[in-house]
């Protein structure tokens, strides 16, 4: 009896030492089989020794079977698994233990059948509306946000950059370099806008100096209703407007945003020529200018063309200095008797001078109700060239026909008549008739003007 208990505990530790490996079907079945191949192994010899055995081999096996249970529950869990058998002979006892095989190592394929990957891709279903207008079930994102998302990283990248180029200008700026010119705030930029900018002017002007007519003729067209601003028709000349803020269309064309910058010109006046650009009958001072206004396009790319005017006007025989811009302050500061501006004349006159002439000249005469009075009234030596006597003749009123009124109040025949200064401005000795000169900022400060 001591060797068969012997021999069952020894296969009772080699079930412990491979319980996770065996097999899971051990019912009344299992513990039969292991008693009767005991009992096959050594057959008593009386009917007492067999009862004592069969009683030790059931205590053994009970023993083995709960404790493998407590150890292990998962043994109850029934598992089929190909067998793997050892077999332990020996001279009195042979007995059969089954192991399951090695367990298998996972796969991407169980973890996704089992539900327990941790890499395994979500399906995650988006509803999305249709081009029918309909709801529509789907397993991929809608485009529209595919696209927003690619722009927001566009725009953090933008602003990497922009942060990384600050960074880079303070670094230089550390290290001695060249400042970059400062930013400003809204708040600087509004207040520059409300305090320096160019205020608004009346549309009327601002038609002028774009180029489309005259001040005069402009204010006909604001009238007539052809003038529209920011989508409403104007018919207020006085209206105060900004060409680079407001959308203005005259006729059904846009005015540039950009007017055209001020242009001054000296112009020696050549005989025959009127400064009125009205009539086409008569040749105007505005055709000799052509060439300038073609070449404009080339010298000045992308700004419009100027509106070219006279200052003040000469007549059809008077030749000599005259003034052409498309500045309507600087013309209207010139050109007005208020200015007080001094102008100089040379009259050629047609007979002999006297004094009484010249002192006739001295006291004035009155012209369209206002009594004129020279400043300067003066005979010139003669010259060899030059056969006919000349006067030079300075007034500051400026007064339609005034000098041509003084000499003929005087009992004199003009003969020809120049004007050579405006201001402190004289034309230029080489400035042949009929050519033009553009004029500088220190010239027009000659004439009393400041930009």
């Amino acid at each position: 009896m001591k060797k068969i208990r012997n021999r069952f505990f020894c296969c009772a530790m080699v079930s412990g030492i491979h319980g996770k490996r065996q097999e899971t079907q051990l019912g009344t079945r299992t513990c039969d089989s292991h008693v009767s191949g005991v009992l096959e192994a050594n057959k008593p010899t009386s009917q007492q020794e067999e009862m004592a055995s069969v009683a030790t081999a059931a205590a053994i096996t009970t023993t083995t079977l709960f404790s493998s249970f407590f150890r292990n529950p998962s043994l109850c869990i029934h598992r089929t698994f190909p067998r793997s058998r050892i077999t332990c002979s020996s001279s009195s006892l042979q007995f059969n233990i089954s192991f399951a095989p090695p367990k298998r190592k996972k796969t991407q394929q169980d973890d996704f059948e089992s539900g327990e990957g941790s890499e395994q891709q979500l399906f995650i279903p988006w509803i999305v509306r249709g081009e029918d207008g309909n709801l529509k079930l789907q397993t991929h994102p809608p485009a529209r946000l595919v696209h927003t998302l690619a722009d927001a990283k566009t725009q953090n990248l933008k602003v990497n950059k922009k942060k990384n180029d600050t960074s880079a200008a303070a670094a230089a700026a550390a290290a001695g370099g060249p400042k970059a010119a400062p930013k400003l705030s809204k708040a600087a930029r509004r207040f520059y806008n409300d305090n320096f900018r160019d205020t608004p002017e009346r549309l009327s002007k601002v038609l002028a100096a774009a180029g489309v007519a005259s001040r005069r003729s402009s204010e006909e067209l604001i009238f007539q209703g052809q003038v529209t601003v920011n989508g409403s028709v104007c018919n207020t000349p006085q209206t105060r407007v900004d060409p680079a803020r407001d959308i203005i269309y005259v006729n059904g064309k846009r005015l540039p945003k950009k007017l055209p910058p001020k242009v001054y010109l000296a112009l020696n006046k050549p005989k025959g020529y009127i400064c009125s650009a009205g009539e086409k009958e008569v040749k105007s001072v505005m055709s000799l200018f052509d060439d300038y206004l073609k070449s404009w396009d080339k010298r000045n790319p992308g700004l419009p063309r100027p509106r070219l005017f006279t200052v003040g006007r000469l007549d059809v025989a008077t030749t000599g200095l005259i003034i052409v811009t498309n500045d309507g302050d600087f013309a209207q500061a010139v050109s007005h008797p208020s200015s007080k501006l001094q102008k100089e004349y040379i009259a050629t006159i047609d007979g002999a001078v006297n004094k009484r002439h010249l002192i006739a000249i001295s006291e004035g005469t009155v012209i369209e109700g206002t009594h004129c009075t020279p400043d300067v009234v003066e005979l010139l030596p003669p010259q060899p060239d030059i056969p006919r006597p000349r006067i030079r003749i300075v007034v500051h009123e400026g007064r339609n026909h005034e000098v041509r009124e003084l000499v003929k109040n005087a009992g004199l025949k003009l003969y020809s008549l120049k004007r050579l200064r405006i201001g402190g401005f004289r034309l230029p000795s080489d400035l042949g008739i009929g050519m033009h000169v553009e004029l500088k900022q220190s010239d027009l400060k000659l004439m009393g003007w400041k930009s």
